[in-house]
């Protein structure tokens, strides 16, 4: 794992070719006030967990994307993309969130989901998005591309992808295999056939990378499916929902961010 991942009061720094003043990190779980099962940073506040934990978790983070504010958002597993401003509100609905001025950080929480953060190489702009396999195959990477060079023009765009379920975890349903090849039949090598007939192992951020580069990105940097990047296996590290949530009934969120700074 090349990017520098040292525990909570510096969280993972990704480690990509951005232009001076983009900045972004992604937290794990530690270092926060959550009380089990979801200790310590969990960000998300519609989890169970107790509003003033999440609070001074949230408040943990703000300071450090200070100046910037963290816009947290209702994701809802779809393609709708925000252009974020000093008054944007958290709770506003969106699976991804642009940013060209500074004081807000484009912030998207997951907890096996693969958040993928962009730069422009301008740097006038940088965007975040949420990408689970409904929101992939719905096309929201895309989606956020469009929308980050409507706001910065045309140029290269760099980008990151973050902590999620791995390739050896990620259990999916014949549903899943069929809307990804039938859409690119390349994306048949980014599953593996399970021990149950009709299901799959599926590579989240493998079908990522595909997307991308797809859409004509050369710089895609960060998960390149390794254990290291897996929140199911990485329990430590990261709030995974397929681990936790039949044993605790929820599990917290960790986050990405990334703003202009």
């Amino acid at each position: 794992m090349a990017d520098s991942a040292i525990a909570l009061s510096q969280p993972i720094v990704p480690d990509w070719p951005v232009p001076a003043g983009v900045r972004a990190l992604c937290t794990t779980r530690t270092g926060g006030v959550s009380a089990p099962p979801f200790d310590s940073l969990n960000l998300g506040d519609h989890v169970r967990d107790d509003p003033v934990a999440v609070a001074s978790n949230r408040a943990r983070l703000t300071a450090l994307t200070a100046p910037a504010r963290p816009v947290f958002l209702r994701q809802v597993h779809g393609t709708g993309v925000v252009v974020l401003k000093a008054d944007t509100p958290d709770g506003t609905e969106a699976d991804a969130a642009v940013v060209h001025t500074p004081g807000v950080a484009a912030t998207i929480m997951v907890a096996d989901c693969l958040p993928v953060l962009f730069a422009h190489a301008s740097g006038r702009a940088v965007a975040a998005a949420h990408a689970g396999w409904r929101g992939l195959h719905a096309g929201v990477l895309e989606a956020t591309l469009q929308r980050l060079r409507d706001v910065a023009g045309p140029g290269e765009v760099s980008a990151w992808l973050g902590p999620a379920i791995g390739p050896t975890a990620f259990e999916v349903g014949e549903e899943v295999w069929e809307a990804f090849v039938t859409a690119d039949r390349a994306a048949v090598e980014h599953f593996r056939p399970h021990a149950t007939r009709g299901k799959w192992w599926a590579d989240l951020p493998g079908l990522a990378r595909q997307r991308l580069t797809a859409a004509g990105l050369r710089s895609v940097h960060g998960n390149d499916g390794s254990a290291a990047w897996c929140t199911v296996s990485e329990a430590s590290r990261f709030f995974s929902h397929r681990r936790d949530a039949a044993r605790f009934g929820s599990t917290g969120r960790f986050a990405a961010c990334v703003w202009l700074g």
